[in-house]
C-alpha cells in the first residue's frame, strides 16, 4: 500500500525536526574534539555526495513500479480476458508478494548482503520485472488474440501466457523486497555520522528531500504514466516505466565508490528463534529466587525477567556457571538466552492483538479494481478536452492524506496547545482507533456513491452496458478516497508510533517492518473474502454482487459489507486496548535517537507499501 510506506518516511521526517528541536534544548555546548568539524580530507566515504543517487533510484523505482499498477485492472479484464473477481484476486497476491518480501529483503540485508548488495540486486529484479511486463505488450503471443473475429470463439489466456506475466510480477515484488526495506536506512547511513555535530540538519535535509521525492514521484506515477497508457496503449505505458527502472539502477550503481558499506549484523528474528528454542529446551527448569540466576547483557547488571508470559523467562535461566563464558556472553546461546532478548519477544507477542486491528483497515484501501470500474463508468471531465484518467483517482487519497498530516501536525495541535496552555498530542493508540472509526465511514460512503452511481445507470438504460457513460461526476469519488486518506493518515502514524514506543530501541527497524506485514496478511486476506463474496452472492440465473458487469452487480453492497467488519474491528479494537493495559509514554524522538546511538544500523528503515496502488 503506497500510503503505509509513505508515511512511515513522513514520520521520520517529523520526527527529524523534533530531534533537532530536542537535542536544541537537552544539548549543552561542548568545546570537545567530539564536536569540533571533521576536516574534509578524511570524508573519504557517504557524505550529502551520495543523497541524489540514493534518491534518485528510489524515485524512479517509484515511478515506474506504481505506474504500472493502476490500470493494470484493465489490462489483465481486457487484453488478458480475465473477471474483475479473478484480476482482483491476482493483484491481491502481488500485493501480499510486494509487501511480505521487504521482511524477507531486511532478513537477507542485514544478515547476509549488506544493504548496498539488497538494493542493487533489487532495482537489478525490478527492472527485469518491467520489462518483462513490457515484452507481454510488444509480443503479440504473449497474449491471447484480439476477439474481434466474427463466428469464433475468444480464446483465453493459455497456462504459458499466464505463467509470463505472474513472472513478471514476481520479478517487481523481489525487487521491492531488496529496495523498500533498505533504502531509507541505507541513506540515513551516509550522512548521519555521529561526529559530525551538524548530523541532525543534515538528517533533516536528506528525509526532506526524500520524502518531497517520494510525494512527487507517486503523483507522477498517478498522472504521467497512468495518462500515457489510457492516450498511447501498453506499449508506450509500460515502456517508459521499463526505461525508468534501468535508470535507477544506473544511478545507483554509479556513485558505489561514494558509499559507506556497513557490514552485516545479526538479525533480530534469529534472536527471536533462540529464545523459543531455549525455553522449550529449559522448560523442566524451576523458577530461581535469585535475580543473579537469569543471564543478561554483560555490562547491564543483575536484571529479572517480567511475569507476563512467564515461561519464557526459562530461555535465561543459568543453569550451572559453566553456561556463561568469562566474557558474559552464553556460551550455547540456543540453551541460553539474556533477560533483554525474553523481554524484546514478549513486547512483539503482547503487540500482536494490537497489529492485527489495523489489518482490516489495510484490507479496505487494497479494494483497487472496483473504484477503478466506476470511474472508468462516469463522467471524468474536468473540462470539454481534458478528463482525469480513471487509474489517476487514487492520488486523491495522498493529496488528502498529506494535507491532513499537515493540518494536523502544524495548525490542529499548535492551536489545541495554545487553547489548553500545555502540549496537547493524541496518543498513538487513540489515533489509531480514529483511523479504523474514519475507515468504516469510508467505506460507507463509497457504497452510498455505487448506489446512487448503479441507479442512475439503470434509469439511463444502462443496466446491460457496462460500457455507457453514466451521467454522474466521477468527482464524487473524491469524497471516500479523501476519507480512505485520512484513515490512513491516523492509523499509518499512529501505529508506526505505537510501536516505536512499546518496543525496545533495538527494535526500532522491526516497529515500522510491521506494517508492511499487516499489509500483506490484508491483502491476502482480502481475496479471502472477495472470493466468498463472489461464491455466495451468485446465484442461478442470478449475478454476483462483484460481477464483472458493474451495471448488474450491487458493488455497495460489498462496500457495506466491508464497513460492517469494519465496525465490528472497531470493537475488537476496543478489546485489545482494554486487554493491552496503559501504552508506554516514551519520547519517540528520543527512542529513535538511541537507537541510532547504539547501532547504526537501527535507524528508521522505510516500510513496506501501496493504492489502489493502495495495496502494493
Amino acid at each position: 500500500m503506497v500510503m503505509e510506506q509513505e508515511m512511515t518516511e513522513l514520520l521520520s521526517l517529523d520526527q527529524s525536526k523534533k530531534m533537532e528541536d530536542s537535542e536544541k534544548q537537552t544539548s549543552p555546548p561542548s568545546s570537545s574534539s567530539h564536536s569540533s568539524p571533521i576536516p574534509i580530507k578524511s570524508r573519504k566515504k557517504g557524505g550529502l555526495i551520495t543523497m541524489p543517487f540514493i534518491i534518485a533510484n528510489e524515485a524512479l523505482e517509484k515511478v515506474g513500479s506504481y505506474g504500472v499498477l493502476p490500470n493494470m485492472t484493465f489490462y489483465l479484464m481486457r487484453d488478458y480476458r480475465l473477471g474483475v473477481t479473478s484480476a482482483q484476486n491476482l493483484l491481491f497476491f502481488w500485493s501480499a508478494a510486494t509487501n511480505f518480501l521487504p521482511l524477507v529483503g531486511a532478513f537477507v540485508a542485514d544478515s547476509y548482503l549488506g544493504r548496498f548488495l539488497a538494493i542493487g540486486l533489487g532495482s537489478i529484479f525490478s527492472f527485469l520485472g518491467t520489462f518483462v511486463l513490457w515484452l507481454t505488450a510488444m509480443i503479440p503471443k504473449a497474449r491471447p488474440p484480439p476477439c474481434n473475429q466474427p463466428g469464433q470463439a475468444c480464446k483465453s489466456t493459455t497456462p504459458s501466457q499466464f505463467m509470463l506475466l505472474v513472472f513478471s510480477f514476481m520479478l517487481m515484488s523481489i525487487g521491492a523486497g531488496g529496495i523498500r526495506p533498505c533504502s531509507l536506512a541505507f541513506g540515513a547511513n551516509q550522512v548521519d555520522r555521529g561526529d559530525n555535530p551538524n548530523r541532525v540538519k543534515v538528517l533533516e535535509t536528506f528525509f526532506a528531500w526524500y520524502y518531497t521525492s517520494s510525494i512527487v514521484s507517486v503523483l507522477i506515477a498517478l498522472t504521467g504514466i497512468v495518462y500515457l497508457q489510457d492516450r498511447l496503449g501498453w506499449k508506450i505505458g509500460f515502456g517508459v516505466p521499463t526505461i525508468l527502472m534501468f535508470l535507477s539502477a544506473v544511478f545507483f550503481f554509479l556513485a558505489s565508490p561514494f558509499y559507506i558499506k556497513q557490514k552485516v549484523r545479526t538479525n533480530l528474528f534469529g534472536s527471536f528463534v533462540q529464545v523459543i528454542v531455549a525455553a522449550c529446551k529449559n522448560r523442566k527448569l524451576p523458577y530461581p529466587n535469585e535475580n543473579s540466576d537469569y543471564h543478561h547483557k554483560n555490562g547491564s547488571g543483575p536484571q529479572v525477567p517480567t511475569e507476563k508470559l512467564r515461561f519464557l523467562n526459562k530461555a535465561c535461566i543459568v543453569k550451572s556457571p559453566e553456561d556463561v563464558k568469562p566474557n558474559g556472553v552464553a556460551a550455547n546461546p540456543w540453551n541460553l538466552c539474556t533477560v533483554e532478548q525474553v523481554e524484546e519477544l514478549k513486547a512483539v507477542i503482547r503487540i500482536i492483538p494490537l497489529w492485527s486491528t489495523g489489518i482490516m483497515l489495510s484490507i479496505n484501501l487494497s479494494q483497487s479494481s472496483f473504484p477503478l470500474l466506476q470511474a472508468q463508468s462516469m463522467n471524468r471531465h474536468l473540462t470539454k478536452g481534458f478528463q482525469i484518467p480513471a487509474g489517476s483517482f487514487g492520488m486523491f487519497l495522498m493529496i488528502a492524506l498529506t494535507i491532513w498530516v499537515f493540518l494536523y501536525d502544524r495548525v490542529m495541535l499548535p492551536l489545541a496547545s495554545k487553547i489548553k496552555g500545555r502540549p496537547v498530542r493524541l496518543k498513538p493508540i487513540v489515533r489509531m482507533g480514529l483511523g479504523i472509526v474514519v475507515s468504516s465511514i469510508s467505506m460507507l460512503v463509497a457504497g452510498i456513491v455505487e448506489h446512487i452511481r448503479r441507479k442512475r445507470a439503470i434509469n439511463q438504460g444502462l443496466l446491460n452496458n457496462s460500457q455507457g457513460l453514466v451521467e454522474m461526476s466521477a468527482m464524487w469519488l473524491i469524497i471516500p478516497n479523501s476519507l480512505n486518506g485520512i484513515a490512513e493518515a491516523f492509523t499509518a502514524i499512529g501505529s508506526t508510533e505505537f510501536f516505536y514506543c512499546e518496543l525496545p530501541k533495538s527494535m526500532s527497524s522491526l516497529a515500522s517492518a510491521l506494517f508492511g506485514l499487516g499489509m500483506a496478511v490484508a491483502n491476502l486476506l482480502a481475496s479471502v473474502i472477495l472470493s466468498a463474496v463472489d461464491k455466495y452472492t451468485r446465484g442461478e440465473g442470478k449475478e454476483s454482487w462483484i460481477t464483472s458487469d458493474i451495471n448488474k452487480g450491487h458493488y455497495e453492497y460489498y462496500y457495506w459489507l466491508l464497513a460492517v467488519l469494519t465496525a465490528f474491528n472497531l470493537l475488537y479494537f476496543l478489546v485489545c486496548s482494554w486487554a493491552y493495559g496503559p501504552s508506554a509514554e516514551i519520547d519517540i524522538t528520543e527512542r529513535m535517537m538511541e537507537a541510532s546511538d547504539d547501532d547504526g544500523d537501527d535507524l528508521p528503515q522505510q516500510n513496506i507499501s501501496t493504492p489502489g496502488l493502495k495495496s502494493h
